[in-house]
């Protein structure tokens, strides 16, 4: 009786160093998982980052570009308007 329960308890030993073992790789695992997930997240997060300061600075040109064109349809409008009024058989200023 006493071999077979020093058997049992050997083997209950064994068994729980496996399960400690097991328990400790997937905790070592799991670090490395969430590691890498954290890194994965900062590249993320400045990625983003300059990708909202090159929209900002996008944005800025179109801005500009947009008022340039508005100044420039002004202009255009303005000198079609004067061109309407010239009289039409004057002569032109190279005569």
């Amino acid at each position: 009786m006493l071999k077979v329960s020093a058997g049992l308890s050997s083997h209950y030993l064994l068994f729980n160093q496996i399960r400690e073992t097991r328990m400790t790789e997937n905790q070592s695992s799991d670090r490395q998982r969430l590691v890498l997930l954290e890194e994965q997240l900062a590249h993320q997060q400045k990625a983003m980052e300059e990708m909202s300061d090159q929209l900002a600075e996008q944005w800025k040109v179109v801005d500009q570009l947009r008022n340039k064109l508005e100044r420039l349809t002004e202009r255009f409008l303005t000198m079609e308007m004067q061109s309407l009024d010239a009289p039409a058989n004057a002569k032109p200023p190279h005569y």
